[in-house]
Parts: structure tokens; sequence; C-alpha cells
């Protein structure tokens, strides 16, 4: 009775404990706790004022010049509206680009032109600041026509009525704050209806709706599926615009103790192990854009949040990007993640530096390079940040981690290589997870082998974002359908969309020369395809190569195909062998060998045609040359094991 009592008692402790832990965020402070934290808007110096000139002269010199060489060339920029016609080719012709093309120039020179104003100090942006300032302000819908509800009642144009928050409204929300904060006096001395204007559109446009309606990014979708990267990144943007322009202390609270709620929406039912399943190129504005909160909210409170740096979920969270690293050039890019994303370098590094985490710091100085005068389309906030740190950052130790064995448990992803902290030699990784996840493909069971850094068996990934991508048709585009995986089609079926698709039994171990991944995929395919089970093996042989064995049960035996996707030519070799032409560029050109067994499996190839809108983006990765093998099984059995060996000749 005793030892039940007391059994009991743990499990309530500990299911208290987990409660407390579940809203990191908004669990710390009570709305009244948290006006008393929150520096007044009035009193608050985020970054030096611009009259603060021994402050700007801490900023980093050759970057603010940078910036005002820039915002010369824009001085005589004619600032466009964007016609109706711009918004309707989403609905017309399914392009997003030529709305956003304008939109975003817009925001990028105004940027420019405060860094420039901020440098000079001498009035000579102003004029263009005030004119980007009204265009903007203009404008219909500070999002975008792909962010507009598939309707009738919209088809492709806004209705002015009834303002929501797409991520791109709340970043343009960011900018008119910081030029607010920055050029208040001077935006004064010309027309007091200037400031009025930017507090009563980011009133109307953003806190109102924020503050009254719900958003669908703000918490779980109906399915169940956990907010995304919308969530922190719209509210990083939120915050900024929120800290610096409601002059209302009471409403600014109000708004920040929202915020956090919504945070925690992200927060709770992320991985403990940090695992981003919108991969590496979505992180940046994921973890990266719940970091962005925190040091703003630090920076706002005296560091009253600087308790969720020691969190060991939020810090494995930040580790996760040189954890899906391959090489300095690719990352791990299952789903809608680009293979070779860009580096927020001083994001990074700040990152890791507040979560205490030398890997992460010089990972992140690792991808230092001079600034190159560009604001870049997003997370604005950034740059002050950045301008104030360029010494430390210089003198940074840098190096990448490169983990000889990655395992994340929730996530269901591993990826092992030949040897730690070099690209030499094999990386192989694999995936388990459901077919329900944000930015999903229908790839459970997926793998991807590299060689010294470069790719031979490969993810293809994403590539342009129309309309098609998240409509109803998303699974009409070739690359995110499981067939143009490293999958097998099971009796003419393959792996559907939906949470119930999904991996089974998945296990990882690692020992004297070798480390693996198991998973059952067998339920990531529909009834009709007849599976009892399908174990895959995925096997890294150090030094040697990597094995693929998949052992499997069916309810009938028709017909099974295994694909395999590469970027390198192919060309039958001997019976039993495939080869890929490896040429990387820059690298070394050999062949990689693929054996297989010839008296039970047929070989085909074929170059996949890239004409569709949606294929600009993958040629812009890959080039033209993605090649499919389809391995098609002879006499296919109930019962049977097929392997795959992957070797460098």
């Amino acid at each position: 009775m005793k030892t039940r009592l007391l059994s009991i008692l743990c499990c309530l402790f500990c299911a208290a404990a987990s409660a407390q832990d579940a809203n990191l965020l908004s669990g710390k402070f009570t709305k009244e706790a948290l006006k008393t934290v929150l520096i007044p808007q009035a009193k608050w110096t985020p970054f030096p004022r611009r009259d603060d000139r021994a402050g700007w002269a801490k900023a980093d010199q050759a970057m603010m010049q940078g910036y005002l060489k820039k915002a010369e060339t824009y001085l005589t920029y004619q600032w466009p509206y964007i016609p109706a016609t711009k918004s309707l080719l989403i609905e017309r012709t399914g392009d997003r680009d030529q709305y956003q093309d304008i939109s975003f120039k817009k925001r990028e020179v105004l940027g420019t032109l405060l860094l420039a104003e901020l440098y000079e100090n001498k009035g000579r942006f102003i004029d263009q600041i005030i004119d980007g300032v009204w265009s903007i302000c203009e404008e219909s819908f500070w999002g975008v026509p792909a962010h507009l509800p598939k309707s009738k009642a919209y088809s492709g144009l806004m209705d002015v009525q009834k303002p929501f928050v797409d991520l791109f409204a709340a970043e343009t929300a960011t900018y008119l704050a910081w030029v607010d904060y920055y050029l208040g006096d001077q935006l004064d001395a010309v027309s007091p209806q200037l400031r009025k204007r930017i507090y009563t559109e980011t009133n109307n446009r953003i806190f109102t709706p924020l503050m009254t309606q719900p958003h669908g990014w703000m918490t779980k979708t109906a399915n169940g599926r956990a907010p995304n990267n919308w969530n922190p990144w719209i509210c990083s943007n939120w915050l900024n615009a929120v800290l610096l322009l409601e002059k209302d202390d009471d409403k600014r609270t109000a708004a920040v103790h929202k915020l956090l709620n919504v945070l925690d929406q992200f927060v709770n039912p992320y991985p403990q192990d940090g695992g981003c399943d919108e991969g590496p190129s979505y992180w940046g504005a994921a973890a990266a854009s719940l970091y962005d909160n925190l040091a703003m909210l630090n920076t706002a409170s005296n560091d009253a949040f600087a308790y969720v740096y020691a969190d060991e979920k939020f810090r494995n969270m930040g580790r996760f990007i040189y954890r899906a690293q391959i090489s300095p050039r690719y990352f791990l890019n299952f789903a809608d993640a680009d293979p070779q994303p860009g580096m927020a370098a001083t994001m990074i590094y700040r990152y890791g530096k507040a979560i205490n985490d030398p890997d992460m710091m010089r990972f992140g100085a690792y991808y230092f390079k001079p600034d190159d005068a560009s604001v870049g389309k997003f997370h604005y906030f950034r740059h002050f940040y950045s301008l104030f740190m360029q010494d430390e950052f210089r003198q940074a130790a840098k190096g990448l981690p490169l983990p000889q064995n990655v395992w994340l448990p929730d996530l269901q992803m591993f990826a092992a290589r030949d040897q730690a902290g070099t690209t030499d030699g094999f990386y192989v990784a694999a995936k388990g997870g459901n077919n329900d996840e944000s930015h999903n493909h229908n790839d459970i069971g997926n793998y991807v082998v590299y060689y010294d850094g470069q790719p031979v068996l490969i993810d293809v990934g994403r590539g342009t974002y129309t309309r098609k991508t998240f409509s109803d048709k998303r699974y009409d585009i070739w690359y995110n359908c499981s067939d143009y995986h490293n999958l097998p089609t099971v009796n003419g079926q393959n792996q559907p969309p939906g949470p119930q698709f999904k991996a089974r039994t998945v296990a990882y171990k690692t020992g004297n020369g070798f480390t693996q991944f198991d998973v059952d995929i067998a339920p990531a395919y529909p009834k009709a395809a007849g599976v009892s089970s399908w174990q895959r093996t995925v096997r890294l042989n150090r030094g040697k190569n990597v094995q693929i064995k998949d052992l499997f049960r069916l309810d009938k035996a028709n017909d099974l195909t295994q694909h395999l996707m590469t970027c390198y030519p192919i060309e039958l070799g001997k019976p039993g062998e495939l080869l890929i032409h490896y040429k990387p560029a820059g690298g070394t050109a050999s062949d990689f060998v693929v054996t297989y067994d010839p008296k039970r499996m047929q070989p085909t190839i074929e170059k996949v045609k890239l004409d569709q809108p949606e294929d600009r983006g993958i040629i812009s990765k890959w080039g033209d040359t993605i090649y499919r093998i389809n391995l098609n099984v002879l006499s296919p059995k109930p019962s049977d094991q097929l392997t795959l060996l992957i070797n460098k000749r």
C-alpha cells in the first residue's frame, strides 16, 4: 500500500511538473506581474536613439557605410502602387512572384533608407522615407495574395473591411515601427499625420485583429497538427511593433500577455529533442524566430525571460541547425526544406551564446561574411543586433561540429557520417514521422546518401511555390509524392497524405563500425497496398558502404518498384550494378555503384522532365539533371527481402 501510494504521489508530482513546464513562456508571469516587468514604452531604448551619436559610433561603420551607399541608389526610387491585376494573378495563373516582388522591394528600400539616415543623420533620406511610409500605408493589403482565403468571396483580392494578419503583414508593421522609433521627431516636424497614420494603420491591420480574432497559425489545426513557423515568426514582428508603437502600457502589456500564450501553442507540442519537421531552411523562421521573441523580450524586461535559455527543449531547438548539417553547403531537406539554405550567421551565433553552446557559436561564426548592404526580405530587426556585435563576431572561433551520429527520437530522424568533424566519406540520413507534418511530403522511410559532403542519392525537396503548392492539388506535384523519393511503390500504391499514414516501431542503434535506423513503413501505405509490414533498415557501414534492406510481408504481391533519386546521370553497368556518374561542382568526378540482385530486379532510368512553373525552384537548386531509377521486382513474393548497397567505385 505504501509503495502504491508513493507511486501515485510520484505520478501526481510528475503530472504537476509537466503541467508547470507546459507553458514555458506564459506560465511565468500573470498579466499584472508582466506589466511590472516590462519597461514602459516611453522609457524603452532597445538600441541607441538616432540622436545618440556616441551610441551609433559603436555600430559597425563598414556595414553602415554599405547601407548608405545602397540607399543612395534609392534616392530616385519611384514608390510603385500594386495593381489589382497583380493580386489577381494568384487566381488566374497561380503566380505569386509578380505581386511579392513589388511588395518586398518596397520594404527592402524603406529599411535601407532608414539605416542610411541613422548613419548619416542629415535628413537627406527623410522625404524618400516619408513617401515610402505613405505608399505602404495606402496599400490595400500588407500581406500577399497567396495567403488570402481561397474562396469566391476573395478571388484574389483583399476584403479591406476584414483585415487579418499573415507573415508579411506582420513584417510590414515591424518596418514602420522602427521608422517611428528612430525618426519620430523628424516625421513630426514635417507633419503629425505621419506617425498618426503609422499607428492607425498598424492598429487596424495588426493589433486589433490579433487581439480580437482567431488566426489559424495561433494554435493547432482541426486535425491536431501543431503550429508551424508562422506562429513564432509572426509573433516576433507583432512583438516588435507593439513594444515600439503602443503608448498605452495597459494595451501593450495585454498584447504581450496574449502573444506569450500564442507562442506556447508552438512550444508546448514541439518535440523535446528540438527536431524541426519543417527542416533547416524553415528553422530560421521557426526555432530561430522563437529566439527572436526571447531576445526582444529580454531587451524589454531587463532579462526577465532569460530563464528560458536554460530550458533543455529550447536548447535542443537551437542545436537542430547544426545537427541537420551535411556539409558546409548542404543540409537535410526532407519535406519542403531547401538543400542549400542560407545561414543567418549572427542570429545563430547569438542563439548559441544565449544557451551557452560553443558548438553553435562556432557554427554561426563559420558562416560570417562581410555584409553586402542588403537588408534582405525578412526579420529586419535582426540587423540592429548584428550592427553592434561585429567585432566580437569577427574574432569568434569558427568551425563546424559535424557530429558523427544524430538521433532525434521524437522527430524520428537519424543521421550518421563516417567520421565526426569532417565531411570525408559517407553520410546517410533517414526519417520516419507521419504524412501530415508541416510542409509535408509523402516521404516516410525516405533516406539520402552523400559522399565527401556532396549528394549521391537525394531528396529533391521543393520547387517554386505557386497557388497549386498549398491547394488541394499539392500532391499532383511530382516532388511531393513518395514515388519521387527513395521509397517503394507497392501493388501500384504510393503513400497518401494524412496523419494516419505514419511510421511504426522506429529504432536506432550504433555499434563498432556501424550506425543504423530501423522503421516499419507499412502504416504509411493505404489499405489497397496490402502491406502487413515493411521493415526498412538504413545502415552506414563506416568506411565501407551504405546498405538499405527491406524485409516485408504483403497480403498480395502483384507488383513492386523501388525508386531512387539522384542529380547525376546514371548508366546501366554489368548485371546487378547501376553506375551513378558523380561529378559535383568543384569536386572530383568518380562513380558510385548501386548494387542490386539482377535476378530479382530490373532497372529503368528516366530523366525527370522539368517544365512546370513549380519546377523552376528545382532547377535553381539541382540543375536540369534530376534522374529517377525504377527497380522493378520481377516476380514479387508476399514475403521477401530486398537489399541495395551503395559503394564508391
